[in-house]
C-alpha cells in the first residue's frame, strides 16, 4: 500500500478513530492476557506471550498494568523450557477488588462478597420475611446489609467493582426490575435503582439484578468440576424455578422471562398457587409443601407456620427426621420425589440436558427424594433411558444464588480490566 492510499484510509476512518481503536486493541489484548493467566496459570511472561502470540515486549506492558490494576501478581521463578534465565510466575491476584452478591428470599436476606481469585471475603444471612415486610422495608434491609459489607471493604483497602442481585421471579435484566415475584407479592419493583439510590453508588459501580435460579445456575456449573454445557438448575424453596444453560450460555428466552418450571401445572385438580393457578408444580414440591407433608408439625398455622423459619434449618430437620427413620418423613419425602421426578421429565423431554441440579433443600434431603424422583423420570422419559439426566444435588446448596450474582459482576471484571 502506498502512501497516498494509507492517507486515504486515514480519512475514510476519521478524526480520532485511529486513538480508539487503538484503545480497543489494548483492552482486548489485556483480556487475553488475563484470561490466559487465569485459566492455564501460573505462568511466565515468555509463556504468556507464546500462547497468545503477543510479543513479550507487548505482554510485559500488559502485564505491568495488569499488576497496578490489583488483577495479577508475580510469584517465584519458573523455567519454561527455554534458553535463558527463568521468569517469574503469573498468577491471578485480585485481593484489591471485590464483587458483592446479594439475594432476596421470601424468607432471608444474604450477601456474599469475594475477592477476583475466589476467596471469601464476607457473608451474611438474616431471617426475613419479604412477603409480610413488603419490598420498601426489604430493599432498605438489604441495603443496610449491603453498606456494612462494602464499608468493611473499603477499610481494608479493597474497591468493589459492582454488586448483583439474586431474586425471586422474571426479571426485566435491562433495567434490574423485578417484572412479578408471585412468592412476595412484589410486581414491577425497580430494585436495581432502589439499591443505587440508598447506597450512594457511583455510575461505574455496576448493579445487575437477575432471577435467582439463573444465577444459580452460572455458579453451579462455574463451581469446580461442573463444566456441563447443558445444565438446568432447580431451586428448592418455597418457590421453584429453573436456570436453564444451553451450550455453555444461559438460555433467558426473547423477553429474558424463562425458567418457570414451578408454575407448570402438573394437577389439574391441585391447590391454587400464589401465582393464582390451579395446581403448579410449587404446591406439591415447593418446601410449604414439603413441611406440610413429610414433617406438619412444623407449621404451627398450618402451612403458614413454616414462612417465619429458615429454610435452611427446615431442610436439616427434615434430614434430621429421614435419617433417623421418621415414617411420616420418609413418606412424605417419598412423595415429594414422585412428584418432582412428574416436573423434571418436563425440561428432560424439552431440553435433554446432560445434568440437572438440585438446589435448596432438594439438595440436603436429595437420598431422600432421589429413589422416587428417578423412577418417575424414567417412566415419562420419551426417549427411554438414553435421555435421561444425571440429577444429582446442588455443591453449593443455599448458598448457589448469592454466589452467582457476585460471580456475575467478577465476569464482569475479567471481560473489562478497565473496571478494576
Amino acid at each position: 500500500m502506498n502512501v497516498s492510499q494509507s492517507a486515504a484510509g486515514a480519512a475514510a476512518r476519521g478524526p480520532g478513530r485511529a486513538p480508539a481503536d487503538q484503545v480497543a486493541v489494548r483492552r482486548a489484548n489485556l483480556v487475553r492476557v488475563l484470561g490466559e493467566v487465569r485459566s492455564a496459570g501460573p505462568l511466565s511472561r515468555a509463556t504468556v506471550a507464546r500462547h497468545t502470540g503477543l510479543t513479550r515486549a507487548t505482554v510485559s506492558s500488559l502485564v505491568t498494568e495488569l499488576i497496578e490494576r490489583g488483577l495479577l501478581r508475580e510469584t517465584d521463578f519458573q523455567q519454561d523450557g527455554t534458553v535463558g534465565r527463568p521468569g517469574r510466575r503469573l498468577e491471578i491476584d485480585g485481593r484489591a477488588v471485590a464483587a458483592l452478591g446479594l439475594e432476596i428470599n421470601s424468607r432471608y436476606l444474604a450477601a456474599w462478597s469475594t475477592d477476583l481469585a475466589g476467596r471469601t471475603l464476607s457473608e451474611r444471612r438474616v431471617v426475613h420475611d419479604a412477603t409480610r415486610e413488603g419490598a420498601e422495608r426489604t430493599i432498605r434491609a438489604l441495603a443496610a446489609i449491603a453498606a456494612e459489607l462494602l464499608g468493611e471493604a473499603r477499610a481494608a483497602g479493597v474497591h468493589t467493582a459492582g454488586i448483583g442481585v439474586a431474586v425471586p421471579g422474571p426479571v426485566d435484566a435491562a433495567d434490574g426490575s423485578v417484572r412479578a415475584a408471585p412468592n412476595l407479592g412484589w410486581r414491577d419493583v425497580p430494585v436495581a435503582r432502589l439499591l443505587r439510590e440508598l447506597l450512594g453508588l457511583a455510575d461505574e459501580v455496576a448493579v445487575v439484578v437477575d432471577n435467582e435460579a439463573n444465577l444459580a445456575a452460572l455458579a453451579e456449573r462455574g463451581h469446580a468440576g461442573s463444566r456441563a454445557a447443558d445444565l438446568v438448575y432447580v431451586t428448592g424453596e418455597t418457590g421453584i424455578g429453573a436456570g436453564i444453560v444451553a451450550d455453555g450460555g444461559l438460555l433467558r428466552g426473547a423477553g429474558g422471562f424463562s425458567g418457570e418450571l414451578g408454575h407448570l401445572q402438573v394437577d389439574p385438580a391441585g391447590e391454587r398457587c400464589a401465582c393464582g393457578r390451579i395446581g403448579c408444580l410449587e404446591t406439591k414440591v415447593g418446601l410449604t409443601a414439603a413441611i406440610r407433608t413429610a414433617a406438619p408439625d412444623l407449621a404451627a398455622d398450618g402451612a403458614a407456620g413454616a414462612v417465619t423459619r429458615d429454610p435452611q434449618e427446615l431442610a436439616g430437620e427434615l434430614l434430621r427426621r429421614a435419617a433417623e427413620g421418621d415414617p411420616r418423613a420418609l413418606g412424605g419425602l417419598d412423595e415429594i420425589g414422585r412428584w418432582l421426578g412428574i416436573g423434571l421429565a418436563i425440561p428432560v423431554n424439552l431440553l435433554n440436558p446432560e445434568v440437572i441440579v438440585l438446589g435448596g433443600y432438594f439438595a440436603t434431603v436429595a437420598p431422600y427424594l432421589l429413589p422416587a424422583a428417578m423412577r418417575e423420570l424414567r417412566e415419562r422419559a420419551v426417549a427411554g433411558d438414553p435421555a435421561v439426566s444425571r440429577v444429582t444435588g446442588s455443591a453449593l446448596g443455599f448458598t448457589a444464588a448469592v454466589r452467582g450474582a457476585a460471580g456475575v459482576i467478577v465476569e464482569e471484571v475479567f471481560a473489562d480490566p478497565a473496571r478494576a
